[in-house]
């Protein structure tokens, strides 16, 4: 056979590429953290994971799990220690009677895996924009269409948007209180009103409730209003620091957590096996109270806003730990991030979030030090934006 021939052969890697794959773009807080990694000491506002440590009860029961030997796989469900008094809980706090439930690795995969489970190519997914990243990407890996609604100026869940938006292909809708990016927790009339939206038009709900400690205002779940049309993720990592743990819980009607389960077993297969029992340590022991973390967070918040709030509108941010601020003068998002970056700060581009490029988030998980030099440096470009 000719060298010709065995041209047209030639192996080209890009080639290989899958059209999803191309369908996603790299997420931008990854190449923040990058940046972040060349810097020297930066001013860090931008990392949405708890300053603080994993409470030690939690560790010591992690260690005593790998001396335990407790390292192989668990059920793809999760071990029946956790999932029984995880069942538990959410029939007292959403009024289910026996709901599915499976142990996850992350809240992050519980998206992915419900996706998998319930959509199929043209199904339509709606969600809030601003949105967490993984909303608008991952319903393009099942050929599902992701729909995008405008929530701005106020960042408010509005019933009557998300109605005007459905199709006969829309098939899930997201909703994230407390919410990442805006910090916005919605009330009891929003949520109720979202309901009746869902149940007119038999609406799966998806209800990312990952930041539920994190909630300045007593915390209302959508769940307990839909109890056969949602799937409920909660997890451990933001409330005990546990974000590398990977471990979070999906709780919902029980044939589609039973093909989560299936789906997880040919993905993830199960959940991290010492994190697992690490987490019996909250269930069973009532020892680790984050009450003065989440005070504290509280006060950074509060603390930001009395700082930058005469200069960036934040709306009105009653959970999580962040706040989505308005760029200053003329400035997009995007050029406010890039002037901060020069001054040694890091700030999220809002656009990482958005279709628009006009806010910027800032993450509160960060020392009171960082805090008031990042509201030093924002009350400077603010300045600086004015005499543009």
């Amino acid at each position: 056979m000719s060298a010709d021939i065995h041209s047209r052969f030639k192996f080209n890697p890009a080639d290989f590429i899958a059209e999803r794959s191309k369908a996603v773009d790299a997420s931008g807080i990854r190449r923040v953290f990058d940046m972040a990694a060349t810097m020297k000491d930066p001013v860090n506002l931008s990392i949405g994971q708890p300053d603080f440590d994993v409470p030690d009860a939690i560790k010591r029961r992690a260690i005593e799990a790998i001396e335990h030997g407790r390292n192989r796989y668990t059920p793809t469900q999760g071990i029946a220690d956790l999932v029984k008094p995880i069942r538990q809980q959410v029939e007292r706090d959403t009024g289910w009677k026996d709901p599915g439930v499976m142990i996850l690795s992350g809240t992050s995969g519980g998206i992915m895996l419900s996706m998998f489970a319930c959509l199929n190519p043209g199904d339509e997914v709606i969600f809030l924009d601003p949105y967490f990243v993984m909303y608008h990407h991952l319903p393009k890996l099942v050929g599902a269409v992701p729909v995008s609604v405008d929530s701005y100026p106020d960042f408010r869940l509005d019933a009557a948007k998300i109605e005007a938006v459905i199709t006969p292909r829309t098939r899930m809708l997201i909703i994230c209180s407390p919410n990442n990016p805006t910090g916005m927790a919605y009330t009891e009339a929003e949520l109720r009103a979202t309901a009746a939206v869902a149940k007119r038009h038999g609406l799966l709900v998806l209800s990312d409730e990952i930041y539920d400690a994190f909630c300045y205002q007593p915390h209302v779940s959508i769940a307990s209003m839909l109890p056969d049309q949602c799937i409920l993720l909660k997890g451990y990592s933001k409330t005990y620091a546990m974000t590398g743990w990977r471990l979070g819980y999906a709780a919902g009607p029980r044939a589609i957590i039973e093909q989560m389960i299936k789906l997880q077993q040919y993905t993830f297969v199960c959940a991290p096996s010492p994190a697992q029992y690490a987490a019996l340590e909250l269930l069973h022991s009532g020892t680790v109270d984050m009450t003065a973390h989440i005070d504290e967070y509280r006060r950074r918040r509060d603390r930001l806003i009395e700082g930058i709030g005469d200069l960036y509108p934040v709306g009105d941010p009653r959970g999580a730990f962040y706040l989505f601020a308005r760029a200053p003068g003329n400035w997009s998002g995007s050029e406010l991030v890039q002037r901060a970056v020069n001054k040694n700060l890091l700030l999220i581009p809002g656009s990482v979030f958005s279709s628009r490029d006009t806010h910027f988030r800032i993450s509160y998980a960060a020392s009171r030090e960082h805090i008031e030099k990042g509201i030093e440096i924002l009350r400077a470009l603010a300045q600086e934006a004015q005499m543009k």
